[in-house]
């Protein structure tokens, strides 16, 4: 697949724009495509990268309330661990109502900042591994590059281990 850059204002969300103004990230790189990048899988395919230098931006329901999770496209969010590191009695994984009520963006196009309401937001330690990771920019046809340890300041993230476990180790 073929890439097309194209500027902020001209192909991400537009609270998505302004969430990057306000954080000084004006000159970030939105990229997008005309096929969607609403799954992982086919962002690293659009991107030319790795599935794991993808980021997923996933919102659960802890105790009733919205969080959300940064994880890479390759791993699986462990919910008990989540559960774990909030404290929290049960953690759920949010409907497509709840998703869009919380953060402003349909499923498919959630970027990890410029939401709607604050919310509390926990990063797998494993996107840490790669110097760059791309998440999307409020549409299912846009993402942008940042530095990992930089997207978890901006999303106000919280490191923590959250992810999936396999029988060898953590999944890749």
């Amino acid at each position: 697949m073929t890439t097309r850059p194209a500027t902020p204002s001209a192909a991400a969300h537009p609270r998505f724009v302004a969430a990057l103004a306000e954080l000084g990230l004006a000159g970030v790189e939105v990229r997008a495509f005309p096929e969607a990048t609403r799954t992982a899988a086919q962002a690293a395919e659009a991107v030319g990268c790795e599935l794991a230098e993808i980021v997923k931006s996933l919102v659960f329901e802890a105790d009733g309330e919205p969080v959300m999770v940064l994880m890479d496209g390759a791993s699986r969010v462990d919910v008990e661990r989540v559960r774990r590191e909030l404290g929290a009695g049960k953690v759920k994984r949010a409907d497509a109502d709840t998703v869009r009520a919380a953060t402003g963006y349909a499923i498919g196009g959630v970027p990890p900042f410029g939401h709607v309401t604050r919310l509390r937001v926990l990063a797998d330690r494993g996107l840490l591994a790669h110097d760059t990771v791309w998440a999307a920019a409020g549409t299912p046809h846009t993402v942008f590059p940042l530095d990992p340890k930089s997207l978890i300041a901006h999303a106000g993230a919280t490191v923590a281990d959250v992810r999936e476990e396999t029988a060898g180790g953590p999944t890749a």
